[in-house]
């Protein structure tokens, strides 16, 4: 596995089919589910590994952020992966950089509103990436559903040659969607945290049953985490993020709430077969992953 931190570098580096996963690091299952899944898609699979400050809000929450470069090189190779770029600040936003992607009604509800430049800052890097490096496939996981929007609709707009490929959420075995800042959870914390997932599973079993109101929907999940510091819980069309009053298509159950000190965001991603709602949970795991192990 090679190791880059320049764009230029990586390009010379390329055989045939070429795939990017776009990472922050400290890398777990959900992580490399990606990765081998991507393996499959390409003939040179590249991971970037780069912790982008201008998603971020808050400084503490930037500075918090989990890093360890070593041992995420380390998965990487296990994992097939030929190239990993681990670029300086400096060589994604070059002093004097001014330009930024700005994406539309899709990436101003949910977390756009909560965290208005979070979405400038996503696609931004990863315009960014994928112009600096030029991938024919980009896999993102399901976890980060108006992500997946935000950049769908920048690549059509901006005619990036890139097809955007959207993969499982894995959760722990207990259902805790997999996320880096899960390691910043206190014990107490962490079993605070199921409530989530377990509201989102008890609509899941609603929507089976055959409910397709979207406020009792949302009730269920709301009142799952009535004791977590909650910003949203909301049923929104899967493509344009828009509010839902009646779950009549394909639709994402989001909520993003609080767990002590950290934020988490997850949702129940729901498609349709046969003229009925399909709600997916996910990729449960049988083990703990390497983060649950931590706890």
């Amino acid at each position: 596995m090679e190791v880059t931190d320049t764009f230029a570098v990586t390009r010379a580096l390329y055989q045939g089919r070429i795939g990017l996963l776009p990472t922050m690091g400290y890398f777990h299952e959900g992580h490399l589910s990606l990765m081998d899944l991507l393996r499959s898609h390409c003939d040179t699979l590249v991971v970037s590994n780069f912790v982008n400050p201008t998603q971020f809000d808050k400084e503490a929450d930037l500075a918090a952020y989990p890093r360890d470069v070593e041992r995420d090189g380390e998965l990487a190779a296990e994992h097939g992966v030929d190239i990993h770029f681990v670029p300086e600040v400096e060589e994604v936003y070059p002093p004097g950089s001014s330009t930024e992607v700005t994406v539309g009604a899709v990436a101003l509800g949910m977390e756009g509103k909560y965290r208005p430049s979070h979405f400038v800052g996503v696609a931004t890097v990863v315009a960014k990436l994928f112009a600096g490096l030029r991938p024919d496939i980009a896999v993102f996981g399901k976890k980060d559903a108006q992500q997946i929007a935000v950049l769908k609709g920048m690549v059509t707009d901006l005619r990036f040659p890139v097809e955007i490929v959207a993969a499982p959420l894995v959760r722990e075995p207990d259902g805790l969607a997999l996320s880096s800042r899960n390691v910043r959870l206190s014990r107490e914390d962490r079993e605070a945290a199921l409530a989530i997932s377990r509201g989102l599973f008890q609509a899941a079993m609603q929507i089976d049953a055959g409910e397709r109101d979207a406020q009792r929907l949302e009730a269920t999940v709301s009142r799952s985490i009535s004791r977590l510091g909650a910003d949203y819980v909301e049923l929104v069309t899967a493509d344009t993020m828009e509010p839902m009053s009646t779950l009549n298509g394909p639709a994402v159950l989001a909520v993003a709430a609080h767990v002590g000190d950290v934020r988490l965001i997850d949702n129940l991603s729901i498609e349709w077969d046969d003229a009925k709602p399909k709600p997916d949970r996910g990729l449960i795991l049988d083990e703990p992953s390497r983060l649950g192990t931590l706890h």
